[in-house]
């Protein structure tokens, strides 16, 4: 297959012959602001002379999460099914549960830029929180995508309003558990 830019960024929707399914799609959706969130809150009390540590703890938040995830939600799918799962559903709820892992991937990749002296560890750890929110952000994108609908001042205010909830959502915890 030849690379098309289309086609990568045109991702199959909930009604083309390749689809994710609507309960796949919102459970992805689900782990990909969850991941975000968690990443968020795992970033903001590291300081400034702690980037090593600082990866480490985005890179051991994202895994754990994901392994913890995986885990619930496999044992919540035997109960939904009434049946132990197939090793296909098992690949399945893996699958589900990977954007929690990508949600560690660029702000670690920031984070590093630190390391290697080419950002100022403040500047790497913020660029690294930003971009977090914005991806949190931009799940109203997505949704609207799934939908098939068009981006909408409504998509717009939606994608502000997930940025300042997942923010009062890591502020809670970080107030909490830090």
């Amino acid at each position: 297959m030849a690379w098309d830019p289309a086609s990568l960024f045109n991702r199959p929707t909930l009604d083309s012959k390749n689809a994710l399914t609507p309960e796949h799609a919102s459970s992805r959706i689900s782990a990909y602001i969850y991941g975000n969130i968690l990443v968020l809150a795992a970033l903001i009390p590291v300081t400034q002379s702690q980037e090593t540590l600082g990866i480490a703890i985005v890179v051991g938040t994202a895994l754990s999460t994901f392994l913890a995830h995986t885990f619930a939600e496999s044992v919540g799918q035997t109960l939904r099914l009434n049946r132990s799962l197939t090793s296909t559903e098992r690949r399945r709820e893996l699958r589900d549960g990977l954007p929690i892992l990508t949600s560690a991937a660029v702000p670690s990749l920031i984070l590093a830029t630190a390391l290697l002296d080419w950002l100022e560890p403040a500047t790497a750890q913020l660029t690294a929180e930003i971009v977090i929110i914005a991806r949190i952000s931009s799940t109203s994108y997505v949704v609207s995508r799934l939908r098939q609908e068009k981006v909408t001042l409504g998509t717009h205010l939606a994608a502000f309003t997930l940025a300042v909830i997942a923010a009062a959502i890591v502020v809670v915890k970080v107030f909490l558990t830090h």
